[in-house]
């Protein structure tokens, strides 16, 4: 039996998604296969635009000015995804939980599996160990690229090493002037 697969893979996934957007619902799920989701989704007609609501959405718990915005943000979009815990043993993954009922939309499943994800994450790592991308914060900087800091320490700030490397670039011309 798995412990949990749903912490640290379902916001990665979620970064991946906010980060580069799919042009359409097979780009979504083929995004979910890679992140290890291997169950299918019911196909309705409104997945692309449902699922983009749904990261829009966690874009906002990303964006929380403070741990108490976060987690009510985060404690509505789970509340909206309740459904019953239950284990299966499906593609022969083994034992599992899954956050949510069957037959459901791709929206809902990714909405239950990204909001209770974040929330393992975030109680499990930090509050604070989800962001945007540090070189983002300086004037002019295009990057909005979603950060989630999986590292050890806890002081992973950027999202490439070209944001990072841009941003030391940068401090070091600004201790030049």
């Amino acid at each position: 039996m798995h412990l949990n697969p749903y912490g640290e893979y379902a916001v990665l996934l979620a970064a991946s998604l906010a980060n580069a957007w799919p042009h359409d619902r097979a780009g979504i799920e083929s995004r979910t296969r890679d992140f290890g989701m291997t169950m299918p989704f019911p196909e309705r007609a409104d997945d692309h635009a449902a699922t983009r609501e749904v990261i829009d959405r966690w874009l906002a718990v990303v964006d929380a000015d403070s741990p108490d915005e976060r987690a009510r943000l985060l404690n509505g979009l789970m509340k909206e995804a309740t459904a019953y815990p239950r284990l299966t043993d499906h593609d022969g993954e083994g034992w599992h939980l899954h956050y949510r009922d069957d037959d459901q939309s791709l929206a809902h499943v990714l909405l239950a599996v990204i909001s209770v994800g974040t929330a393992l994450h975030l109680t499990t790592r930090g509050m604070t160990r989800l962001g945007r991308c540090a070189a983002g914060r300086a004037p002019g900087d295009p990057c909005r690229n979603v950060v989630v800091d999986i590292t050890r320490n806890g002081r992973q700030r950027y999202c490439s090493v070209r944001c990072a490397n841009r941003d030391a670039v940068r401090r070091h011309r600004a201790r030049l002037r």
